[in-house]
């Protein structure tokens, strides 16, 4: 295996323990986001791996991490306003029928 394919597994496997951590890990909600934010990272940079490999141009890069820190502000003030109503990020605390 030549070192462009680790380039490319790399990315893949941050990826890969990014999900893991938000699949298993859901017991605060700080915690889902940060492992959302470090997935988002982990996908730019495969996609900035990839496309620069093929020579294509970046503006669609620029357009994904625009978003990528739109989904974090946005994740950031929902976590601001849960911690504001409910005391605390834990899900535990969280009740259905409290809004």
């Amino acid at each position: 295996m030549t070192i462009l394919g680790f380039y490319y597994i790399v990315p893949l496997v941050s990826v890969i323990c990014g999900l893991w951590v938000f699949v298993s890990k859901r017991k605060h909600l700080l915690n889902t986001l940060l492992s959302l934010e470090y997935i988002m990272l982990s996908i730019f940079w495969f996609m900035s791996l990839h496309l620069t490999g093929l020579g294509h141009e970046s503006y669609f890069l620029l357009f994904f991490l625009t978003l990528a820190a739109c989904e974090g502000a946005l994740g950031l003030a929902l976590l601001v306003s849960v911690v504001r109503t409910h005391g605390n990020d834990c899900f535990s605390s969280f009740s259905v029928l409290q809004c």
